[in-house]
């Protein structure tokens, strides 16, 4: 896939160094005289990238900017030194992201290339936003992605912890398996070792035929086990053995089965508090 550029031109010099930089990088591009034109260009048009070079004091600028946001299209600034205080102008305009001049046309480029891989981030992973925490969790995300350890996802309930489980399992090499999902809060006690471990067919009553857990579901994949700490603690001590060595044995099994899924866990409150109290392993 192509990555295309739209350049606008209000400060020719800058922008043809950065036109001739993108060209380069093998990139599409499409300089354009005015903002005016510019906000023409981007209805008609979807580029992955806007640079605009100068005159972001004008009125024109907002509407270019507003356009973009409609079509998720990032926005890269170019401010001059004299316009005062840069970030709060850039944060005022609603810039993904912004540059004083001088500018190297090299970190141009490569600060462009980084919004289209964070917008394509976004996209697959779900999570939108350009707050500081936000790009802060993208690059977690991306940091964890290619490991294999068990992850722990900390925050209140209802803050995403399961989106972001969801996303660390699309962007890793895990993508093509499953993505199971346990809310933990819903399993009664009786059933919690059953729905996670599985069960072989006459191990209890109503046991009509062997079942897999969500440990083997997730095989290859991962398993999200959400508001962990809400299992009663001397019932952790299954799940807990499960994901320090990977072996699963369900309800009435003989023998032990390894499950090779990653595992996310996510407590509902900070978990030192919970393992202080004895509530969580």
């Amino acid at each position: 896939m192509t990555d295309r550029v739209l350049i606008t031109m209000d400060d020719l010099e800058t922008a043809v160094r950065a036109n001739a930089a993108f060209e380069q990088s093998a990139f599409q591009t499409a300089m354009v005289s005015s903002l005016d034109d510019a906000v023409g260009v981007l209805r008609t048009s979807e580029p992955d990238v806007v640079v605009l070079t100068g005159a972001l004091q004008e009125s024109t600028a907002d509407e270019l900017i507003a356009a973009a946001r409609e079509r998720s299209t990032s926005t890269l600034g170019l401010l001059e030194p004299s316009s005062g205080e840069p970030r709060g102008l850039a944060h005022r305009l609603g810039l993904t992201a912004w540059m004083v001049k001088p500018v190297d046309p090299g970190d141009v480029v490569a600060t462009a290339q980084r919004l289209i891989e964070r917008r394509r981030l976004q996209e697959r992973t779900g999570i939108v936003g350009e707050s500081p925490a936000i790009q802060e969790m993208h690059v977690k995300i991306e940091q964890m992605a290619p490991a294999a350890s068990t992850l722990l996802i900390e925050g209140e309930s209802g803050t995403g912890k399961e989106l972001v489980a969801f996303g660390v399992h699309q962007i890793s090499a895990r993508h093509a398996r499953p993505f199971i999902a346990v809310n933990c809060s819903a399993l009664p006690e009786t059933l919690l070792e059953s729905e996670l471990f599985g069960h072989e067919k006459g191990s209890f009553t109503g046991a009509a035929e062997r079942r897999l857990g969500r440990f083997e579901l997730a095989d290859g994949g991962t398993l999200f086990l959400d508001e962990i700490a809400n299992v009663p603690a001397g019932q952790q001590a299954e799940p807990l053995r499960a994901i320090g060595t990977g072996d699963v044995e369900g309800v009435g099994a003989t023998k032990k089965r390894r499950g090779e899924g990653r595992v996310g866990t996510a407590p509902n409150a900070h978990e030192q508090k919970h393992v202080g109290d004895g509530r969580e392993r």
